[in-house]
């Protein structure tokens, strides 16, 4: 099982503590910097990429990552003294086609949406491609935006659940508890301070997605595959001048931004669309169990054990 994973490092709960609280302080820090001194994102944005150009303030923005995912591999491989491997999922080894399958299906779906709402409504993009700037772009982004969701999904749907399965011995409260937390590192983006607080509703949603395709394939394969396509498509495809993420992207989205039913669409069909392919191609049973099933096997002798799988 996926989630009891974490038993197979050397246990203790507050190696759990340290990096949710360092990433999340910082989260917090950062949003409360925004609000009581009352800094202007999208002005300071706008003003970096005027100095720097939009590839350089993207690359240095995702270089963050990198110290992330590395500092969380070597937390868990050095302290934890836990596999990567089960860390990633409960298989004997990586299933890669689980990430390239998602990865086809879900680009595919934003390529074929995203061209028929250009073809649709026109007056609404502008055709924004210029070959340098978008060849430099694909070659950051094809390296540094996998690190980017991987971190983030090895972070919540991996790191996070592991540790409060083990505190809490149940599933329901690792998939909520991960789904908030995950919504609420978006909080400070610029694209919610445009919208508004309903936005939240789309990145919880996402969070609940995600955490749920994870328990339910006992590994967090097609969570990296779908948060991987969903943000590098999207990065090369449509960016706008209000979101977190701008980019010399192949169209730049003019539309004035709503807080419409077209937020909570991918919540109501799109995802439920997607968990309905994904069940029937790998099979899926038990979702009450898997998503909100005890974990009764644990035992104080097992909690204290040290020993490490490769």
């Amino acid at each position: 099982m996926y989630i009891t994973q974490g038993r197979q490092g050397k246990l203790g709960m507050w190696k759990y503590l340290p990096i949710p609280i360092v990433f999340m302080g910082l989260m917090g820090f950062n949003y409360l910097a925004i609000k009581l001194m009352g800094i202007d994102i999208a002005s300071i944005m706008e003003k970096e990429i005027l100095a720097k150009g939009k590839n350089r303030f993207f690359a240095e923005n995702m270089a963050f990552f990198v110290v992330l995912l590395g500092g969380l591999f070597f937390w868990v491989r050095y302290v934890h003294q836990q596999s990567l491997l089960s860390l990633t999922t409960s298989r004997k080894k990586v299933d890669w086609g689980r990430i390239f399958f998602i990865f086809i299906l879900m680009a595919s779906f934003i390529i074929i949406s995203t061209l028929i709402v250009y073809f649709v409504t026109p007056e609404n993009y502008e055709i924004n491609f210029k070959p340098i700037p978008f060849l430099i772009l694909t070659a950051i982004a094809l390296i540094l935006v996998p690190i980017q969701t991987s971190f983030e999904e090895y972070f919540f749907r991996g790191y996070l659940m592991q540790g409060l399965g083990l505190t809490f011995r149940n599933k329901w409260m690792p998939l909520f508890f991960t789904s908030i937390l995950f919504g609420v590192m978006h909080i400070a983006n610029p694209e919610v301070d445009k919208i508004g607080p309903i936005l939240m509703i789309y990145y919880i949603g996402t969070g609940l997605f995600l955490g749920i395709i994870t328990l339910m394939d006992e590994g967090i394969e097609l969570a990296l595959g779908f948060h991987a396509a969903n943000n590098l498509v999207t990065v090369l495809l449509v960016t706008a001048d209000w979101t977190a993420l701008q980019t010399d992207s192949i169209f730049l989205d003019k539309s004035d931004p709503t807080s419409g039913y077209e937020i909570l669409l991918p919540i109501l069909v799109i995802f439920p669309m997607f968990l309905f392919i994904l069940s029937k191609k790998y099979k899926w049973t038990g979702w009450k169990d898997k998503l909100f099933g005890s974990l009764n096997t644990f035992n104080n002798v097992q909690e204290e054990a040290s020993g490490i799988t490769e």
